[in-house]
């Protein structure tokens, strides 16, 4: 099941269809303030924690860095880069969630409608005055010369053309 799961999320990650990637950008858009809170409020300092990423202002206060390096005096900011990358997989958890439970009731809707309609179908049935046409035939044919029951099967074939 997870082994699917992952299959899924990873078709959606990386594919997905026009539809999809425009719902997932506008309620990404208003999703990624929360998840940029997220990250900035609980996962930079978590970072910041294991990495030793703290530095502290000229008032003392200690301003969370995330983690990062100097090699020949240029900075590499890793702890930003991990921030980003959690923000992504987030936010792309979130909205497939989203996707796979809007298509999955879209699908049971569309179910629902055509099994109604299959239903409806079946239990259409023919009206009184077919009915009666039908007897009216039924009565012709059992005891009717050659030539009435060639007109009936005339009055059958114009009836099936129309």
């Amino acid at each position: 099941m997870f082994k699917k799961f992952m299959t899924e999320f990873k078709a959606f990650a990386l594919k997905g269809n026009v539809m999809d990637m425009a719902i997932g950008v506008i309620i990404g858009g208003a999703f990624s303030a929360i998840v940029t809170a997220l990250t900035s409020c609980f996962i930079n300092p978590l970072i910041a924690v294991i990495t030793g990423g703290v530095k502290y202002d000229e008032e003392g206060n200690p301003q969370i860095v995330g983690g990062s390096f100097k090699i020949r005096g240029v900075s590499f900011d890793y702890g930003a880069f991990i921030s980003a990358i959690l923000n992504f997989l987030i936010i792309a958890l979130v909205l497939f969630l989203l996707l796979k439970a809007i298509n999955g009731a879209v699908s049971k809707a569309a179910a629902l409608a055509k099994k109604k309609e299959e239903e409806e179908e079946a239990a259409a049935e023919p009206s009184a005055e077919e009915k009666l046409l039908t007897e009216i035939r039924d009565l012709l044919t059992a005891g009717a010369t050659p030539e009435a029951l060639a007109k009936i099967e005339a009055a059958k074939a114009d009836t099936a053309k129309e």
